[in-house]
């Protein structure tokens, strides 16, 4: 399991926000898998860097601090010492999104051929059934579109 994989989102995207921004000082390599940074955030924090046990890895940070999470701060040590892990990050985020957009297309799509074969009687049953079943703001949103009094 790499840093990546072990951060949250949100740290990654906050990391990569981080690196693009050279938030990262003072790397020091201590050997091929580990290293330290300062990195400038609200405050200055120190984090140790483990390539080989990402768990391992520490900050200083309130979220991280003593816990072993990787925060951004180690998040954007990493991308500065393998900075074709950055790029890759980004890349694959980009594939992901464009893979989910076609997803959703598709199902769109699907949807509406679905509902173009649906009798009337079957598309007034469903609608009921989404009323009944689904979130609230659904029925609220159709009332007021619609204007429809009670």
């Amino acid at each position: 399991m790499g840093i990546i994989s072990s951060a949250s989102g949100s740290s990654c995207w906050r990391g990569l926000d981080y690196y693009k921004r050279n938030k990262i000082r003072n790397i020091k390599k201590i050997n091929d898998n580990e290293y330290t940074s300062v990195v400038s955030g609200n405050k200055e924090y120190n984090v140790y860097l483990n390539l080989e046990h990402p768990r391992k890895s520490t900050c200083n940070c309130p979220l991280a601090n003593g816990k072993r999470i990787i925060c951004k701060h180690i998040v954007a040590t990493y991308f500065s010492v393998v900075p074709n892990s950055a790029k890759n990050f980004e890349e694959e985020q980009e594939r992901l999104q464009q893979e989910y957009e076609e997803y959703e297309e598709r199902e769109y799509n699907n949807a509406i051929k679905y509902l173009n074969n649906m009798t009337k009687k079957e598309l007034i049953e469903e609608l009921v059934h989404i009323f009944d079943y689904g979130p609230e703001w659904v029925y609220d949103d159709f009332i007021k579109r619609n204007d429809i009094k009670g």
